[in-house]
Order: structure tokens, then sequence, then C-alpha cells
């Protein structure tokens, strides 16, 4: 695995240390594209009237729950985004 870095680090530890943080941001990347991606899908549900909206409703407002949980968004855009899809959400079964 190589690294990537614009300077390659000399010390032993700051090479582990890089390695980690790649390995840590592709697994942040994939987190909030996730996130992301189940937000997109309640968003077009709701938008298309699916009768599938209030699982896909559940399925993001989890994903954004657990993004908010390991750091990746602040808690209070996790608050304000579930609360913004449970209106829209409210808004469409009304």
């Amino acid at each position: 695995m190589s690294v990537e870095v614009n300077s390659l680090p000399i010390i032993k530890s700051a090479i582990e240390r890089a390695k980690t943080n790649v390995k840590a941001n592709e697994r942040n990347s994939a987190q909030l594209s996730s996130m992301r991606t189940a937000v997109k899908k309640f968003e077009k549900a709701v938008t298309n009237h699916d009768d599938n909206a209030a699982e896909l409703y559940k399925a993001a407002s989890s994903a954004v729950d657990r993004a908010a949980s390991k750091g990746l968004i602040k808690t209070n855009k996790a608050s304000r985004d579930k609360s913004r899809m449970a209106a829209r959400l409210a808004k469409a079964n009304a």
C-alpha cells in the first residue's frame, strides 16, 4: 500500500500514521457518501410520491445519526437535516 502524501515521512511512526490517515480518510469518505446517497434517495422518493418514502426516511435518518456519531458531520447539522426530512415526509403524507 503506497502512501499518498506530498512529502514522504522518514520516521517510522510518521509513516505508520500517514497510512492510518489514508485508511481513515477512505472509511470516512465512504460513510459520508452513503449518508448523502440515503438522503438523496429519500428526497427523490418524496418528490415522486413513492410509497416507500417512510422507510427511506428511517434509513436516511439512521445514516445521518451514524455520521454524526462518528464526527463526520456536526450534531446540529444532523438535527437540522432530520428535521427537514421529517417535515418533507409529513407534508408529502398530508
